[in-house]
């Protein structure tokens, strides 16, 4: 079988693409192999379009299979499930770059298959993945305008890496994943520890410039190994109906968006669309291009506003912010809570303080960790005044709730300081536009008035673009409407010190580095406006917790003393557990997290523990129990497996001829430890310990 292969040095790592050997029933088949990480991806495009089919049915799923690692999964059934979360952020990563370079009524259904058939623990796969499904499509008889180029870029030690493995991203205070082709930028996604716009500007030209020998190599796969593009039906609008909706529904449009509500605005379209309707398909047109081609009417007008008149639809200039309202401590008996609205989107942030017992394990390709920041995002469907079935968080609330975190992870206080599991969920009462940067500011507000002492605070602000031409126009606060008919979605969070979070969606097939800057620079201005509407709020985080949320004592034991704390199979901890209600989690370098929302319960925890694990002293009074009777004394338990003698002239201040008369096996009271010999006997007093009291 011929080699059908190409190779290009790619940072570390020698980049491989091969096709011809495996999945030939594909329309499109890529092994993409980096270091000792193999992805397979695979393109499959439908010969038929569905009848009443009006979207493009791209579907893109990305697997990470267990196997790759060497591993079997955990859980009941030893399989595969449901996608895990880095699964579905990673089928995002490849559907949102690739979706705007396929040809315009192109409505035949594709999907996108991306598998990690092997992973070397060093690695990220999904960029991998990303080029794979670039490649694949070139490769394939499917349309598209590719090739697309991928790369993460890590800044360590203030300097940039190209495609850095897990080990230098622990170290990286900015990481950029850059999606890229002859165009320009295509799609961003980032995460950092406050760095200034200039510095992340040039993180992505650095990228830019790493991506241009993987798209050549890609041009040259094609060249070699592609396939003639097959020819698809484009459903595009009948340019006579265009022409008729123009005539009859511009005029009406034009007052339309001269309404400053969304709902007028919607329920005037809506009685439009039936009115049109009823004119028009008397003409023999159908009902859905009627629908669609008053769709393309409306972006044409939206977008002319907007590039020519200067006008965007609720009045406001470009870089003018919707009326932000800010408030917090607004449920009684949650830990934290806030209520951010900005225009006509509005996000309810809840955070609640939870122990050591409630982080979050995760079972990935790189091994398994624990998770003890969360932040979740929901989108119900009152939220738009729509209705449809509940169900559980689909990709696009994954993907929001991820942004959101990252975001937020700059400033979240470190777990020494902080022992805390803390999870915040972002409810979206109301939308019209970034509602994951509005969860930015509500999770922000919650975590201070949780008291959570995070470092600043943390602002997002979404914009849009409209390029006509040689026009082109930034939109800061972008609403709903905007993001829908305009060509780019790029939201950008951070603090007064610098950026924690980028994401950019573009809907054309490219901007220039010049016009993100402009961006950037744009941002960062409405980044500050927003900060101070929050800050009037609330300034800082509250000095003290909620009294709902549980209090953690964090103790310190020798290492030596974990064991003996455990106790056989768990007993001794257990036994504590039982007994106080505390939850009480220990770590390898004896540290111990004692948690409780009773103050009461956490300290007769600590005291138990304390009661184990610290040396007996001499002069020290505990509280024993009485296990053994002998002629000459007894036998007392002062902690688990520690115990001492109570010599019969040590019972009482008075004669005691028998023992038994004094006391009996069960019962508990004060001793003082009166001294330890050489052999390390523990020798007690009762009566001392009364005298003491």
């Amino acid at each position: 079988m011929q080699n059908k292969s190409l190779k290009i040095k790619f940072g570390k790592n020698d980049l491989i693409l091969e096709t011809g050997r495996i999945a030939k029933q594909a329309n499109g088949s890529v092994t993409v192999t980096y270091g000792a990480t193999v992805i397979l991806v695979t393109a499959c495009m439908s010969k038929d379009i569905r009848e009443g089919q009006d979207f493009f049915p791209l579907t893109v799923e990305y697997q990470e299979k267990t196997y790759a690692a060497g591993r079997i999964p955990g859980g009941f059934f030893k399989r595969e499930g449901r996608p895990s979360e880095n699964e579905i952020l990673g089928s995002r990563l490849i559907d949102r770059p690739i979706r705007p370079l396929f040809p315009e009524g192109f409505l035949n259904e594709v999907q996108v298959m991306a598998m990690v058939l092997s992973s070397d623990g060093e690695n990220d796969p999904n960029i991998l993945a990303l080029i794979g499904a670039s490649a694949a499509l070139s490769i394939s008889d499917i349309p598209f305008k590719g090739p697309l180029a991928s790369c993460r870029v890590a800044r360590v030690d203030n300097e940039f890496i190209l495609n850095p493995t897990y080990a230098e991203l622990e170290n990286a205070d900015l990481e950029v994943v850059v999606a890229g082709n002859s165009n320009g930028v295509v799609m961003l996604e980032s995460k950092a520890k406050e760095v200034s716009e200039e510095v992340y500007l040039e993180a992505v030209k650095f990228g830019m410039e790493s991506l241009k020998p993987i798209l050549s190599m890609q041009e040259e796969f094609c060249r070699l190994y592609g396939a003639e593009k097959a020819k698809v039906e484009l459903k595009l609008i009948d340019p006579a109906l265009m022409q008729k909706i123009e005539s009859l529904a511009q005029e009406k449009l034009n007052k339309v968006y001269k309404l400053s509500k969304k709902e007028e605005r919607e329920e005037a379209v809506d009685l439009l669309t039936k009115e049109l309707e009823s004119q028009l398909t008397t003409e023999g047109f159908l009902a859905a291009d009627i629908c669609a081609g008053l769709h393309e009417v409306e972006k044409k007008q939206v977008r002319k506003m907007i590039a020519d008149e200067n006008i965007r639809i609720d009045g406001r200039s470009f870089k003018e912010i919707r009326p932000i309202s800010c408030e917090v401590s607004v449920l009684p008996r949650t830990h934290g809570s806030s209520l951010f609205t900005r225009g006509q989107t509005q996000s309810l942030a809840v955070t609640t303080l939870g122990t050591g017992e409630d982080e979050q394990l995760i079972e990935a390709l790189d091994g398994e960790r624990k998770k003890s920041f969360m932040l979740h995002y929901n989108f119900p469907s009152f939220s738009v005044g729509e209705t449809r079935a509940i169900r559980g968080p689909g990709r696009r609330e994954i993907g929001h709730g991820a942004l959101a975190e990252k975001a937020l992870l700059a400033v979240m206080p470190p777990k020494e300081k902080f022992p805390y599991t803390i999870r915040v969920v972002s409810e979206i009462l109301e939308s019209n536009g970034s509602s994951s940067m509005a969860s930015v500011c509500a999770a922000t507000l919650s975590l201070m008035d949780a008291g959570v002492p995070i470092k600043e605070a943390v602002g997002g602000v979404a914009l849009g673009l409209v390029k006509e031409g040689s026009k082109t126009a930034i939109l800061t606060d972008i609403a709903g409407l905007e993001d829908h008919f305009g060509d780019m979605d790029f939201k950008v969070a951070g603090t007064r010190q610098g950026v924690t979070a980028v994401q950019l969606d573009l809907k054309i097939d490219g901007i220039s580095l010049e016009l993100l800057k402009d961006c950037l620079a744009q941002s960062k201005e409405s980044r500050f406006f927003i900060l101070d509407k929050m800050s009037s709020a609330l300034n800082s985080p509250r000095e003290e917790l909620s009294s709902f949320a549980p209090r953690i004592d964090v103790l310190k034991i020798n290492t030596e003393k974990i064991g003996e704390l455990i106790g056989p199979g768990g007993k001794t901890i257990k036994a504590i557990i039982a007994a106080t209600g505390a939850s009480i989690d220990i770590k390898d370098d004896g540290t111990v997290l004692v948690g409780s929302t009773d103050a009461g319960k956490s300290d007769a925890a600590i005291k138990m523990i304390r009661a184990i694990t610290d040396d007996v002293e001499v002069g020290r009074v505990y509280f024993g129990k009485v296990k053994r009777i002998m002629p000459f004394g007894v036998f007392v338990e002062i902690a688990p497996r520690k115990e001492g003698l109570v010599h019969v002239s040590e019972l009482s201040s008075t004669f005691v001829k028998k023992v038994e008369d004094v006391v009996k096996v069960g019962d508990e009271f004060k001793v003082k430890v009166i001294g330890i010999d050489e052999l390390g006997r523990i020798n007690l007093s009762k009566k001392q310990a009364e005298q003491s009291s």
